[in-house]
């Protein structure tokens, strides 16, 4: 195991503790956002999640451009570093943020840089990783991102108490580890080679026809995925529903993201040896159990279980989501591919997010959860199909 990590190129070393530290920086804030808007700022669940859907949209969106250009430009890093520069531009806007709209221009320039650097930086880490250890790479770069998203809510957590509840001062101190990211991009990452016909022939939106059915495929997967993975803002809200202080709401981004980033590596590592789809089919199945458990249980030992099986959902599909993308494109139109998936499965988000609070608002969370449920059990259906092209023609 030892050498199968040094093994690993030192650009998806020095991205995954970029990753780390912005995730860190983010999830100080992400921790404590929703009772923030709900509490301080007064607003109603279903402006929460038309807030973070339209933000996460946005960041989609965005990845196609930024996909496609570093495609056409020849190279990854400039496009990395302006987006991080970006997102870590917009942590001071959350705590001087008085309404909804303050709080929806930072969540917009956050996000913005997000689909910046998105798809260029997963493209990167197809560029320099051998194919067979693809899994693995995007496993170790989702497991330092999530161990960034367990270390914020623990520093959110610890401030909350020192700082006597203040959420904006808590925001403060997530200035500081964006700033870091940031400069781990400018001396950490190196581009990867490209080669000399890069700027001489630019890619062409015509040529995206070149992305096969394989590919298409998994956006389908995808984008039915992520209409059942609506924000994890609302499982901070059905945790302080059922009797969790506000100054205790990290907790359930600790939970969700330590057991995350423990599977995420081992989950990684497995895709490079069995058929990817299968333990994606496996992260489905944990999705619909852990909505079952919020929509069905009762009490915050239940909630905590169904967090707990939010965050193994994620460790098996998220990087093995992102390894299959990568097999399915050329090198020349992994950008592009990446930006694409994103743009799908960012607008499936959208929708997931509306349809949440819009539920939660109506009917209440049992309603938010089960439909969440319907959803992956779709996503799950469609994986059997996949299964057989994989037979017929290796793919995953």
């Amino acid at each position: 195991m030892r050498a199968q990590r040094l093994s690993l190129p030192r650009t998806v070393w020095a991205l995954g503790l970029v990753s780390l530290c912005m995730d860190m920086s983010s999830e100080i804030i992400h921790a404590l956002l929703p009772l923030f808007m709900t509490t301080t700022l007064g607003l109603s669940v279903a402006a929460v999640g038309l807030i973070d859907g339209i933000a996460e949209a946005t960041a989609s969106i965005t990845k196609v451009f930024s996909g496609w250009l570093s495609d056409r430009i020849g190279r990854r890093k400039p496009l990395i570093l302006l987006g991080y520069g970006l997102a870590g531009l917009s942590k001071p806007l959350f705590p001087i943020a008085t309404g909804a709209f303050a709080i929806l221009g930072a969540r917009f320039a956050d996000r913005i840089g997000k689909g910046i650097r998105g798809a260029p930086r997963d493209a990167l880490i197809a560029d320099v990783t051998p194919a067979g250890m693809r899994g693995r790479a995007f496993g170790l770069r989702q497991a330092l991102d999530t161990a960034g998203a367990v270390i914020g809510p623990v520093l959110a957590l610890m401030l909350m108490w020192l700082l006597a509840g203040d959420m904006r001062l808590v925001f403060w101190v997530a200035v500081g580890p964006a700033a870091l990211a940031v400069l781990l991009v400018v001396f950490g990452v190196e581009d990867r080679q490209a080669g000399p016909d890069h700027a001489r022939a630019p890619l062409r939106w015509s040529e995206l026809k070149g992305l096969d059915a394989g590919f298409w495929a998994v956006v389908g997967i995808g984008t039915a995925f992520s209409l059942a993975r609506f924000s994890e803002a609302f499982l901070v809200l059905k945790a302080n529903a059922d009797g969790l202080d506000v100054a205790l709401a990290p907790l359930v981004l600790i939970v969700m993201n330590l057991v995350y980033s423990a599977g995420a590596y081992p989950a990684g590592t497995l895709s490079d040896r069995h058929p990817p789809h299968r333990l994606l089919l496996w992260g489905i199945i944990m999705l619909v159990l852990a909505d079952l458990v919020l929509a069905f249980g009762d009490g915050l030992a239940a909630v905590f279980a169904g967090i707990a099986l939010w965050g193994m959902h994620l460790a098996l599909t998220q990087g093995i989501l992102s390894r299959m993308v990568a097999d399915q494109a050329a090198p020349r139109l992994r950008g592009s591919a990446f930006g694409l998936f994103n743009l799908a499965t960012g607008l499936a988000l959208l929708v997931a997010s509306l349809l949440a609070g819009s539920l939660w608002d109506a009917q209440g969370p049992s309603a938010t959860f089960l439909a969440g449920a319907g959803f992956a059990s779709l996503a799950a259906l469609l994986i059997v199909p996949l299964g057989k092209m994989h037979d017929r023609s290796g793919f995953g």
